[in-house]
């Protein structure tokens, strides 16, 4: 389905729908369900023919073969609540995978503000928690719906062809408590959403806690880390609090209904004994009954608690899916293709959201196959313009064409696939180093990322490593050092070979021996490529063809290494200050 299909339908429905790819198991686990509600039925008629007919009658042949005939539809029964234990759980475990399949595409649809704005934590919430009472709500809930109502009206049927004064009176008795489970169920749906999101809450704690147990054990922070988990955890009780008191006037007002019915029927149908209406069999045939409907009721009330948690997780599930992507391709978008590299910036002005302005009215002309060094301070802007190129954000006013498309018309897909970017913040997988370079291009062979490790000079050090190339890199690649991540991640957008390149602080966890030779083979891979470098380290960027300072959203400068020193303007001063602070390391 569509996000606008997702808007267009009711939580319910869209639900209903991915039963459809399932319908073979979902027929199957409804069928044994039907089964087992006739056999439930069929036991009290058979005891009222046998202590009508059979026993008085001294039918005893026939009285232990029906019996016979019962405890062989008992094991049949068996059989059926094996097939819907197994295959029901099958079925549900398929619809959620199908639901959580569908949640993380349209998360990698999203665009990167709507990471900006969703903590990791209460994404994984739902990915995970939200949809686990999904599965059972599959399985258990049409399941247990069809065989409480099928029991319930079958067994009333039988009870008024009896003795339908009695059978009335049950009528009249069970809505009225199925009236309240529903009512009941209200005020649990309401607090089990209140638990996920405080789930969701605890689940971005943790995610923060651990992503930072490092920090805060160097600065000794563990009590800290510990107090503000206990205030999430807190939180989290006191919602489960709720929920469970929701959840305690539910049970205990139909744990009342189910005992005051048996009351009632054993009451009005004495009185119809005295009256002579009704004989002690028929009682005891219409207790029987009133069994077979604990179940159902009971089956009922699980539902109802099932359907308040199910449709919490649901609803947290179709709020992400109705979020449409604030990037979007336009319907007649065309791919990128045969890209030459021409970058063109025009009258470009961002802000990010509830931001005041990045970049006011920024514009630059970048030719084929150039390579521009973009400097100047922090905050300045340099980062969010290499960021729009890509158009992991839109621009406000203005635009930027690649070979004079502009972004907006060609697809998102084809821009990601003709830029390499190299991060200042290197993010590994949890992968093995090959695994982890070959992510530049998936079906690289052995030969062809060997040589991207060596270009990007990491391929003496995982020689030296016990795996090689199967060597595990830990979370986020904790188990190699700055340098080796840096490098990993270098081969990586060797690998991919784009033609326009993007190096956000590539080289800044290198050391001078390494960075130099990295440099060089950046050089190489520049020739003939558009490249965008941003840099601090000045030093790194004297082989641009120009040299672009951007400081607070605007560009002050553009031109070359030595025009800009001539100038005398803020790349000259950056560029004093560095070689002061180089000359002062020495001393």
């Amino acid at each position: 389905m569509t996000t606008k299909e997702f808007q267009r339908k009711s939580p319910l429905m869209i639900f209903l729908s991915y039963f459809a790819n399932h319908k073979k198991l979902f027929a199957l686990d409804m069928g044994c369900a039907v089964g087992i509600a006739a056999i439930d039925l069929a036991f009290p008629l058979i005891t009222r023919s046998a202590l009508y007919d059979m026993l008085p009658n001294q039918l005893y042949k026939t009285f232990f073969i029906v019996m016979a005939v019962t405890l062989g539809s008992y094991l049949l029964r068996s059989f059926l609540n094996y097939v819907v234990a197994y295959y029901g759980h099958t079925f549900g475990i398929r619809v959620e995978a199908d639901i959580r399949r569908d949640l993380f595409s349209h998360m990698q649809e999203m665009s990167f503000d709507f990471y900006d704005a969703n903590r990791t934590g209460q994404l994984m919430s739902r990915l995970t928690s939200d949809l686990f009472e999904l599965t059972e709500l599959a399985h258990h809930g049409p399941e247990d719906l069809l065989t409480s109502v099928l029991t319930i009206i079958g067994a009333l049927v039988v009870m008024a062809t009896i003795q339908w004064r009695l059978a009335l009176v049950v009528a009249v008795v069970i809505p009225v408590a199925i009236l309240i489970i529903m009512f009941t169920r209200k005020s649990m749906s309401k607090a089990s959403k209140g638990v996920k999101q405080k789930i969701g809450h605890i689940n971005q704690e943790i995610e923060s806690s651990l992503s930072g147990i490092r920090t805060a054990k160097a600065y000794a922070n563990e009590a800290t880390e510990s107090t503000r988990f206990g205030a999430a955890n807190e939180q989290f009780k006191t919602s489960k609090r709720e929920f469970h008191k929701a959840m305690g006037v539910f049970h205990s007002s139909m744990e009342f209904f189910l005992c005051s019915l048996n009351v009632v029927v054993v009451g009005v149908g004495g009185y119809l004994i005295m009256k002579g209406k009704m004989d002690y069999v028929d009682l005891i045939t219409f207790s029987l009954y009133v069994s077979t409907f604990v179940t159902p009721v009971r089956k009922l009330a699980t539902f109802s608690e099932m359907l308040a948690n199910g449709l919490a997780g649901l609803s947290r599930f179709v709020d992400v899916m109705r979020t449409e992507p604030t990037i979007q391709d336009k319907p007649d978008a065309k791919p990128l293709r045969d890209v030459r590299g021409e970058i063109t910036v025009d009258h470009v002005s961002f802000a990010y959201e509830g931001d005041l302005d990045v970049l006011h009215d920024v514009s630059l002309q970048i030719r084929p196959g150039e390579t521009i060094a973009i400097v100047g301070p922090s905050g300045g802007g340099k980062t969010t313009l290499c960021q729009l190129v890509p158009r992991f954000y839109d621009v406000e006013n203005g635009s930027i064409c690649i070979d004079g498309q502009d972004l907006r018309d060609v697809t998102q897909k084809s821009i990601h696939e003709n830029i390499g970017i190299v991060q200042q913040d290197v993010f590994l997988f949890a992968d093995t180093i090959f695994e982890n370079i070959r992510y530049g291009k998936p079906d690289a062979t052995m030969e062809e990322v060997i040589e991207a490790a060596k270009r990007a000079e990491i391929y003496e050090d995982i020689l030296a490593m016990p795996q090689g190339f199967d060597t595990y890199v830990g979370e986020r690649g904790t188990l190699l050092s700055g340098g080796q991540k840096q490098r990993v991640s270098i081969a990586r957008i060797f690998l991919k070979n784009p033609p326009i390149l993007i190096l956000d602080e590539a080289t800044s966890a290198l050391d001078s021996v390494t960075e130099a030779k990295i440099q060089q083979a950046f050089d190489n891979l520049a020739v003939g490529r558009t490249t965008l470098i941003i840099a601090h380290r000045l030093s790194t960027i004297r082989s641009a063809n120009r040299i672009v300072s951007i400081a607070g959203g605007v560009i002050t400068e553009c031109g070359t290494h030595e025009e800009l020193l001539q100038k005398g303007g803020i790349y000259a001063d950056l560029y004093k200050t560095q070689n002061a602070l180089a000359l002062e390391a020495l001393k």
